[in-house]
């Protein structure tokens, strides 16, 4: 003769003007789970078992020999109550609503059959994937199970039913592999999930009264392969410590040209198609360049402001991935020239000519005495000249400049002028 395993909720709830009084589920030779649910039900507290047979609810009271009688309520509440006894303990029923009152004051209980909605296996199984969500299909019960509070509401236990599987979290600038896990009061036969960037199988497991009655039932997928892409792109900037530099405000890339960039990328799983995209507009509906590749590095030479962005996709194209838009604004040149300074007089302090520039993209500076004599030659304007001529430091007096640059927004300079050297020796 075959045994069907009958499993049992008893919800059992002192009201709060029982505070003293309280109920105790015994016998029947079943675990006991307690469980909390909310005190707006009328209901203080659940007990779960396997099996109601031979089960009682004890009733202690306030005071000691005092008359105790139960009453059974149903779907229409505990208003609508009928008296089934008097004492300390009755053998109680499935689905049904109890409470035992004890001069006035009444302490109320629910029994719910776990068996008539348990959560049973199944096969889970992808039906549709898209590049935000994948959709499951889970033949198994994990219909909700319900009590009713002393209203006579309908309400739904919460059996923190599993759902996990793995995917891909950015940190920092790259992915790495991290369980999603998510906790269902109950479950139909379709449920949507994000969508996992990498592979992985997709695991349903439950309840928490199986789980915690060593009786837990796991459903598992086959191995999905991603569809989705995700990508983490940044950028930097090469920084020049040229103290003769103009800079640009507070820009976060770009100023006096040459501008020299990096860009960088890390992609999930499914990312087949990868590209650095550069364009005279943030809308990007004029892109300049296209590489395709995760690394890429650009020297901007012109005024001008332009943008980039990193774009990922699966290999049939369908899901694609964007980055923000990084900006680079690169100033027009400007060119400066100092006509005075003292080598030798204070080391550190105005002890070296140097033109004050932004953006030059070209240059070449030669120096001169009065006699027309070549005393330096200058091929970059972070280059200085410190005074001095075959090593040693020239006499005070006027010298001469001859300089020819270009500037990144195309501007020339012939610039020519005075430098007189003052205090040196």
């Amino acid at each position: 003769m075959k045994k069907t395993l009958i499993i049992y909720i008893l919800w059992i709830v002192c009201a709060a003007n029982a505070a003293g009084a309280s109920i105790a589920v015994e016998g029947g030779g079943a675990n006991v789970i307690a469980v909390d649910v909310p005190a707006s039900t009328g209901l203080a507290k659940v007990y779960v078992v396997h099996n109601i047979t031979g089960l009682n609810a004890v009733y202690s009271p306030d005071s000691k020999g005092t008359e105790v009688t139960w009453w059974e309520f149903g779907a229409d509440g505990a208003a609508y109550s009928r008296q089934i006894g008097s004492g300390y303990e009755i053998a109680p029923e499935a689905n049904t609503g109890y409470y035992a009152e004890e001069e006035g004051k009444r302490t109320y209980i629910w029994i719910t059959d776990y068996d008539s909605a348990p959560f049973t296996a199944g096969t889970l199984s992808v039906t549709e994937a898209d590049c935000s969500g994948v959709t499951l299909r889970f033949d198994g019960n994990a219909a909700p199970l319900h009590y009713r509070a002393i209203n006579g509401r309908l309400m739904e236990i919460d059996r923190e039913i599993e759902l996990s599987y793995y995917t891909l979290t950015a940190q920092e600038q790259t992915f790495a592999q991290t369980e999603i896990s998510r906790s269902y009061s109950s479950l139909g036969d379709m449920v949507t999930v994000q969508a996992p960037l990498c592979a992985t199988r997709f695991r349903i497991s439950g309840d928490s009264f199986l789980r915690q009655w060593g009786e837990e039932i796991v459903c598992e997928s086959e191995s999905f392969s991603p569809v989705a892409v995700e990508g983490i792109a940044w950028a930097e900037q090469t920084v020049r410590d040229v103290p003769n530099e103009q800079k640009i405000g507070d820009t976060t890339f770009g100023g006096s040209a040459p501008v020299e960039m990096q860009f960088r990328a890390s992609v999930s799983d499914a990312a087949v198609f990868t590209e650095w995209q550069l364009a005279r507009d943030a809308d990007f509906a004029d892109i300049t360049l296209r590489e395709q590749s995760t690394e890429f590095d650009y020297t901007f030479s012109e005024t001008a402001t332009s943008y980039a962005r990193f774009v990922c996709a699966n290999a049939a194209g369908d899901c694609e991935w964007t980055s923000d838009v990084f900006t680079i604004a690169v100033g027009e040149s400007r060119l400066r020239c100092p006509n005075a300074f003292s080598p030798g007089a204070s080391e550190g302090v105005n002890d070296e000519w140097r033109v004050s520039y932004r953006s030059i993209t070209e240059f070449e500076c030669f120096i001169f005495n009065r006699l027309g004599v070549k005393m330096a030659e200058l091929h970059s304007p972070d280059q200085g000249w410190d005074g001095r001529y075959k090593g040693k430091l020239v006499r005070p007096g006027v010298y001469y400049y001859v300089i020819k640059a270009l500037g990144a927004d195309g501007k020339r300079y012939n610039l020519s002028g005075d430098i007189n050297i003052v205090g040196s020796r």
